[in-house]
């Protein structure tokens, strides 16, 4: 559009708007008038930015949100933080965003990852990458406090899992019992791998 002025930071003004859709509606959920009118941008710098569209806006909100979580890791790995109260803080903080949004606001990686279908290989692609280097770090962060390698991936694993599928359970339920069962058992497991004599 010749008359589209772009101001500073519409195209993060863009992810960020996909980045809550998606923790709302879903991919399929939200159309673009409504990620142009929240983002303040018109639709030709939406095409400037992302020739591909909604689907080209999704992969990058989709490693923008995985990005802010790796990047999280890696400042508690610094610190050499023990896991334990971290994983507790991670879930109670969850839980606290789901109570607050009344059970809207679930995490932009599941959401999209159980609408997509074969033909969105390069948003699959992006979640795969997402998903890993979450596993990535936080088996970095279990071995870093005296965990086995052997045991840090597929602990990681675990705790990603079970994050996803107890939010997923207490979003639609519309309680958050199902997130609050799970921090326990993942904070007791925990407990037990990594201070097995407290």
């Amino acid at each position: 559009m010749a008359n589209a002025v772009e101001t500073p930071g519409t195209r993060e003004r863009l992810i960020g708007a996909m980045s809550r859709a998606l923790q709302r509606r879903g991919l399929h959920g939200v159309g673009l008038n409504e990620l142009l009118a929240e983002a303040q941008a018109p639709k030709g710098v939406l095409y400037h930015h992302f020739p591909g569209g909604k689907s080209e806006l999704a992969v990058a909100a989709i490693r923008a949100t995985a990005a802010r979580i790796v990047a999280s890791l890696d400042q508690l790995i610094a610190t050499r933080a023990d896991p334990v109260p971290m994983l507790r803080g991670w879930l109670a903080a969850a839980q606290s965003q789901l109570e607050q949004s009344r059970f809207e606001r679930g995490c932009p990686l599941a959401t999209v990852a159980l609408e997509s279908t074969a033909e969105d290989g390069a948003i699959r692609e992006a979640l795969a990458e997402g998903f890993a280097a979450i596993r990535d770090r936080l088996a970095a962060m279990l071995a870093a406090s005296g965990l086995a390698p052997a045991k840090a991936g597929p602990l990681a694993a675990l705790i990603v899992a079970a994050y996803e599928g107890a939010l997923m359970q207490a979003r639609v339920a519309g309680q958050v019992q199902p997130m609050g069962d799970t921090a326990a058992a993942l904070i007791a497991l925990l407990q037990t791998e990594l201070h097995p004599s407290r």
